[in-house]
């Protein structure tokens, strides 16, 4: 797959805020939401369908990079996408919850990204 850029304002991630910085004051509710949101595998992989679909510049910029964790991406772009949770809380989130539930995240992601490839092949 050939490499995609694409500049950060077009970056519809950047656009709903994944990379700002949370207030101290909000971050201990996003965290709790975040957790909630990424233990619960069917509606956080629900979000990453919906991130490939409505994030078509964000996606071409991190999915056709394979030496990025394309796993955490979309993962990250999912929270945001439903929640407006930025990705270092996204990130704190995923160490506390169990193996199981990080292993039942990473299945939804990699289909995600599959789905993702293979429409982009065709």
């Amino acid at each position: 797959m050939k490499r995609i850029w694409h500049h950060y304002l077009e970056w519809e991630d950047y656009q709903h805020g994944m990379w700002r910085d949370a207030g101290k004051s909000e971050r201990p509710d996003l965290l709790k939401k975040a957790i909630e949101f990424t233990g619960d595998h069917k509606l956080y992989g629900s979000y990453m369908l919906k991130v490939i679909i409505e994030w078509p510049y964000s996606c071409e910029h991190n999915l056709t990079s394979k030496s990025t964790n394309r796993r955490a991406w979309v993962g990250h772009a999912a929270a945001c996408l439903a929640l407006s949770i930025p990705e270092d809380i996204t990130r704190e989130a995923w160490w506390m919850l169990t193996q199981e539930q990080r292993d039942l995240a990473d299945a939804q992601a990699d289909n995600a990204i599959s789905l993702w490839e293979n429409k982009q092949n065709n």
